[in-house]
């Protein structure tokens, strides 16, 4: 799964990589947690004839998704993943993943291992390349019981490839440069056209260093959450948590 992740490239990286119109700059973030406003990439099905501007669009959504239909989102489970194995057939996401098909801008994320009885130990896990790296995304518009729009979002997990097998079963869905437009549009392509890109990626790809339990808690935040430590180097702080999406 992934349940934190980081985005600390300036806005014109974000820019460049996706190639987006300026996007307002935003200071790094070290511990993207649920329930948190996230970056997402789209396409702009509204973009006039003959415009200038990109056919993608970068906006901020919550992170969790709530499917369209939902009545009242505290029913429902928590979902910032979805597994990308399942989601065209699952209620929840099947319409998603034919109109809802997003990007997110990621730096890494962070995987916890846990062996047995002991403490879960929390690793950093970043393109060994370095730069961005773009998660596959299921973005929903929501309205909500007091007649507000809330765009939310999920990240898709597939498989855990030979590197980050030994920390977790699965991690994020990441999808290459030169298949944005594929993965963006959902009016040529159906889901079985995008599902190739839903695998994991090549084994050299990632690279994980185990990190300090301060990620534990969303308050911490700056680049030393993602300084290598010795295993079990621990300091004080309360697990993850599962967050409803209103924060009841």
């Amino acid at each position: 799964m992934c349940g934190r992740f980081s985005l600390t490239s300036p806005a014109e990286a974000v820019e460049d990589y996706f190639d987006l119109d300026p996007v307002e700059p935003f200071p790094p973030r070290y511990n993207i947690a649920p329930t948190q406003p996230i970056v997402i990439v789209m396409r702009d099905t509204d973009r006039p004839a003959g415009s200038n501007l990109r056919e993608r669009q970068a906006r901020l959504v919550r992170w969790g998704f709530v499917p369209s239909w939902a009545k009242n989102p505290a029913d429902l489970p928590l979902m910032i993943n979805a597994r990308s194995e399942t989601a065209a057939e699952k209620p929840a996401f099947r319409g998603a993943m034919r109109h809802g098909r997003v990007l997110i801008p990621a730096t890494g994320f962070y995987e916890w291992r846990r062996d047995g009885g002991g403490k879960p130990q929390p690793f950093w896990v970043s393109p060994a390349a370095g730069g961005l790296v773009a998660f596959a995304g299921l973005y929903s518009l929501f309205l909500a019981p007091d007649g507000s729009e809330v765009e939310t979002a999920a990240i898709l997990t597939t498989s855990a490839n030979a590197t980050l097998r030994p920390i977790h079963h699965r991690m994020p869905v990441t999808i290459p440069q030169a298949a944005f437009d594929r993965w963006l549009d959902g009016r040529r392509y159906e889901p079985r056209h995008v599902s190739d890109l839903l695998q994991p990626v090549a084994e050299d790809f990632w690279q994980a260093v185990p990190v300090s339990e301060r990620v534990n808690k969303v308050a911490n935040m700056g680049p030393d959450l993602q300084e290598a430590v010795a295993q079990n180097e621990m300091a004080e702080a309360d697990p993850p948590s599962q967050m409803n999406l209103f924060g009841q």
